[in-house]
């Protein structure tokens, strides 16, 4: 089979429904199919837990099953009627007058206890009812991926999100995560996941995939004990010989297997986020510190660990300098463009739009090392809007928060589609050296200090 894609959807749609388990839980709770949308009476009867804890769980999986029919309209209504599952108002109120009147230290210990508990939402109890079904955890990762789509249209989402997002944070800990090698002989559906997940380098066909799994490649994913079929963050791993250049040769199927017993460096170039649901919950520092510890274990000759990353955002960046009127070149470097151009008036921004450099091969070289110099300077000076600390790349920004430096540009290092209109075809390898992860991780979050190689350094200063 030449493509997988329309496979992996297949087998995506199939995870989506409800596991047989759901169901045998929730026919204890019957419904009619026309049954109204009365989301808060069934919400208060599984708070109540009328009938004991298993029905209130019967009641919890029925509910997580009818959400899972819903249209959208409907899951929106389910949503909001959760939402408003919020504090007792009047009870906030009266906690904080027993706080304010409290006469000692025991008296006041005993009040903010009461007003933590009334400061405590309902909703939090019912999605923690959600939790406790089979497959629960990861129907709520599922519904905080639909909470982030719709809650800057829904402002009475928001704080339900939050509400989400702390109780994921403090499930999804670190120390409650598995980290698993993935090889080809892993099952079929585990790899059938790494082609629906990836979205760096998209995997075409199965040898494309067996040559990422293969044995001068390694492949890591974080799990966790109640998604255990699900890869929260997965990173791809190319042993080589010296720092890769070129995201093509390490994705080359024809290219002769290295001898790992040979590689003295790891290049990882490619590292996914599964789970829409777990946005902003971080633990991919933690895979690439636990991953680097793996490899040189395993292979004490790795004296490099680096990666080969995508620039997203480093040609919208030049085209928004375009449109402002700021000056990207230099004089010198405006003079060279229009020589090789043969044209005294060379339109750099119109150039890189059009591609010119991909089929002329002289105005390659002098437009090279311009998009090298701005890409430097896209790296290490750009920030964001009103964040002077912070990388405008979000690649870039959470390398150098993990305690990488900027190592180096590479020119033509990914000229795919994706990669010539994203970044103009360059790449980045960032250097992880053990001896300054920590060092280079406190500069830059404490003073937005970027980490850099001498050889970029001295590009900026030119």
């Amino acid at each position: 089979m030449s493509d997988i894609t329309a496979e992996a959807g297949l087998v995506d749609r199939a995870m989506r429904r409800m596991t047989s388990l759901w169901r045998d839980l929730a026919w204890v709770v019957q419904r009619s199919p026309q049954a109204s949308n009365d989301f808060a009476e069934e919400f208060r009867a599984c708070l109540q837990a009328r009938g004991g804890e298993v029905s209130a769980r019967n009641r919890a999986a029925a509910l997580a099953e009818r959400y899972r029919s819903l249209d959208e309209a409907g899951r929106l209504g389910f949503l909001r009627a959760l939402a408003a599952f919020d504090s007792d108002g009047a009870a906030v109120t009266h906690a904080i007058e027993k706080l304010s009147a409290a006469p000692d230290a025991a008296v006041r210990a005993i009040a903010l206890a009461g007003l933590r508990r009334a400061l405590e939402p309902p909703r939090l109890k019912l999605l923690t009812a959600f939790a406790a079904i089979p497959d629960g955890v990861k129907f709520l990762v599922d519904m905080r991926a639909e909470l982030l789509r719709l809650k800057d249209h829904e402002p009475p989402l928001q704080a339900f999100e939050t509400d989400l997002k702390g109780l994921l944070a403090s499930w999804f800990d670190v120390g409650f995560l598995e980290l698993r090698a993935i090889d080809w002989k892993s099952p079929a559906a585990l790899l059938e996941k790494l082609v629906q997940y990836e979205a760096v380098h998209r995997i075409r066909t199965w040898r494309d995939l067996r040559n990422r799994l293969d044995s001068d490649r390694r492949c890591y994913a974080f799990f966790h004990p109640r998604m255990p079929d699900e890869p929260l963050i997965f990173v791809e791993v190319a042993l080589e010989r010296g720092m890769a250049a070129s995201v093509q040769k390490i994705l080359d199927e024809k290219a002769p297997l290295q001898d790992v017993g040979q590689a003295d460096t790891a290049v990882f170039y490619s590292i996914n986020n599964c789970q829409r649901g777990l946005d902003g919950i971080s633990f991919g520092n933690f895979l690439i510190k636990r991953v680097v510890e793996l490899l040189a274990a395993e292979f004490p000759k790795l004296k490099t660990f680096c990666t080969l990353s995508p620039m997203p955002g480093f040609r919208a960046w030049l085209d928004k300098s375009a449109r402002d009127g700021v000056a990207l070149l230099t004089a010198e470097e405006e003079g060279a463009l229009s020589t090789a151009n043969g044209d005294a008036t060379a339109d750099f921004a119109a150039l890189v739009k059009e591609r010119a450099w991909v089929k002329q091969e002289a105005l390659s070289r002098v437009m090279a090392p311009m998009l090298i110099r701005l890409g430097a300077q896209y790296l290490l000076k750009e920030a964001p809007a009103g964040r002077a600390g912070r990388a405008r790349d979000p690649v870039a920004h959470f390398h150098l928060s993990n305690g990488a430096r900027v190592e180096r540009l590479n020119w033509r290092a990914d000229v795919s589609e994706n990669g010539l209109r994203q970044s103009c075809g360059l790449m980045v390898n960032y250097l992880y050296d053990p001896a300054s992860i920590e060092n280079n991780h406190e500069a830059y979050v404490g003073d937005g200090q970027r980490a850099a190689s001498g050889a970029l350094k001295r590009l900026i200063r030119a």
